[in-house]
């Protein structure tokens, strides 16, 4: 099972930027999913999840802002992110929980004021 995350770079703040996160090995359909980030010297914190039956969860600092989607004929998760802040800035990664939790590389969002 590979997850292949994409879609990172330096932008300014109040841009946007959508994340991808290309699974293969499993598919993403009835499997929970989603993103977390870990921020320079700081404990890697949990972003969003969608769940086997679609739910959604978001971390308080992002709603609103942040929308997560998957794309099944893809096998593709999204992260839509708008009205980029500074403190967004942070590694991010994905998961997909199978029979296991499996994790992409993450990809680099760099904010800037």
């Amino acid at each position: 099972v590979q997850l292949q995350a994409s879609g990172g770079g330096l932008v300014q703040a109040g841009d946007s930027l959508r994340l991808s996160c290309a699974v293969s090995g499993r598919s993403v359909n009835n499997r929970a999913t989603g993103w977390f980030r870990q921020a320079p010297g700081k404990d890697r914190e949990f972003v969003t999840s969608i769940s086997r039956s679609d739910a959604t969860t978001y971390t308080d600092s992002v709603k609103g802002r942040f929308t997560i989607s998957r794309d099944k004929a893809k096998n593709t998760v999204y992260l839509q992110m708008n009205s980029l802040k500074p403190e967004d800035t942070a590694v991010y990664s994905c998961y997909l929980q199978a029979d296991y939790v499996y994790w992409g590389q993450g990809t680099l969002v760099t904010v800037s004021s």
